[in-house]
């Protein structure tokens, strides 16, 4: 089986189909758009009481070669909002998901 490359993972973050564009700027950096899956899913989490708190946890998921630089700090725009990447997630496989925090 032939080694599966960058370019044919680009297909998944296609914005014709389920990505969007986002503007990437590293801290100091130059900014660059990247494609990829946007996702705003609510999380709960247990607060010591007897109910849990819902809070959002928005996080794009690209690839690796468009965000290779990423790191705590930097700034992604997506849909004219700005997020700092808080946590990056390279998965080994050539697709990272940033954890953001809107601001």
């Amino acid at each position: 089986m032939p080694a599966e490359s960058a370019t044919d993972r680009a297909i998944f973050f296609d914005v014709d189909d389920f990505g969007v564009a986002a503007t990437f700027t590293p801290d100091g950096g130059a900014s660059s758009t990247v494609n990829g899956i946007f996702d705003k899913d609510f999380v709960a989490v247990d607060a010591g009481g007897s109910v849990a708190v819902a809070l959002e946890e928005p996080r794009f998921v690209c690839r690796t070669s468009d965000v290779s630089t990423a790191s705590d700090g930097d700034a992604l725009v997506v849909d004219g909002k700005t997020y700092t990447i808080r946590v990056v997630e390279a998965d080994g496989t050539g697709v990272t998901t940033l954890v953001l925090e809107e601001q």
